[in-house]
């Protein structure tokens, strides 16, 4: 293989330029081409440390194109450094296609590790995190959104996401509709930046939190969500309430007042009750 180039996927600072490894450094110096997500976002990171690497970019309107040039170069004995915007390649970033055509190619991938959003986040957001699923950014629509969200809502996991300024309330109004009020979630926002900040509280408090101050409204955002109870979900007392007063009642109002006597979130109860899609209220 000493007749061909390596492929290098670099992590870089998510915020405070301080946080890039020495082996990063080297590298970016070392090879003869960078592939940037976004060549003058890269540049002042590049200009910060003297690294005077041709760039060229590599997003994702262009990187099946990019991946074959890119696989061309290597065969050719180059060495090449993936970065993106901000953090770890390939973590809701550019990368993937890229990756799988050099490794289905034979030739060597080379990971230079550092900062990653969503590790940092979740590393001090007081979650659990022995278990943890990375959802990355959810759907733009909102429909599609809540669809997602109904499909991750019994995860006992520590959920993260990450979200733009501009879908923030949404989000928060979508994970309120299918998690429920009570749900603790935290958000960390412009991490290792000037403004960086790490709140947590219920899905509820979040959302006032936000309004209060539009300006918190800005930035980068990770959004961790709590995993639910299983216990609260499949406890015999609580479905033992909930199919007697359905008996009386509709189904509707059999889970608005199962979900007050027992604090079970009324979504939950829904699946519970009317598990099936096409499932409906029947009862009047």
């Amino acid at each position: 293989m000493s007749n061909v180039g390596t492929l290098f996927i670099v992590a870089t600072p998510i915020g405070n330029l301080s946080d890039i490894t020495l082996r990063a450094l080297e590298t970016l110096k070392d090879v003869d081409l960078i592939a940037a997500e976004d060549t003058r976002h890269s540049s002042k990171l590049l200009k910060h440390y003297n690294i005077k690497t041709p760039a060229i970019s590599l997003h994702n309107y262009n990187e099946t194109k990019r991946s074959q040039f890119i696989l061309q170069q290597l065969q050719q004995g180059k060495n090449i450094a993936l970065i993106t915007d901000a953090g770890t390649p390939l973590i809701s970033d550019p990368g993937y296609h890229l990756v799988k055509t050099i490794q289905e190619n034979g030739l060597q991938v080379i990971p230079i590790p550092g900062a990653c959003a969503a590790i940092a986040a979740l590393s001090t957001c007081g979650l659990a995190t022995n278990k943890f699923i990375f959802e990355g950014f959810l759907p733009a629509k909102s429909k599609q959104q809540l669809q997602r969200l109904q499909e991750l809502m019994d995860k006992t996991e520590t959920i993260i996401f990450y979200e733009s300024p501009h879908r923030l309330l949404m989000t928060i109004n979508n994970m309120l509709t299918v998690f429920g009020h009570d749900r603790y979630i935290v958000i960390a926002k412009e991490l290792t930046k000037t403004f960086e900040t790490i709140y947590g509280n219920t899905i509820f408090e979040v959302q006032n939190w936000l309004i209060e101050k539009p300006e918190r409204q800005k930035g980068e955002f990770v959004i961790l969500v709590k995993g639910t109870s299983k216990e609260a979900i499949i406890n015999p007392e609580v479905l033992r309430i909930l199919e007697l007063l359905s008996k009386n009642m509709s189904h509707k109002q059999a889970v608005a007042l199962t979900s007050e006597i027992t604090g079970v979130n009324k979504n939950q109860l829904y699946k519970i009750f009317c598990p099936g899609p096409g499932c409906s209220d029947k009862s009047s």
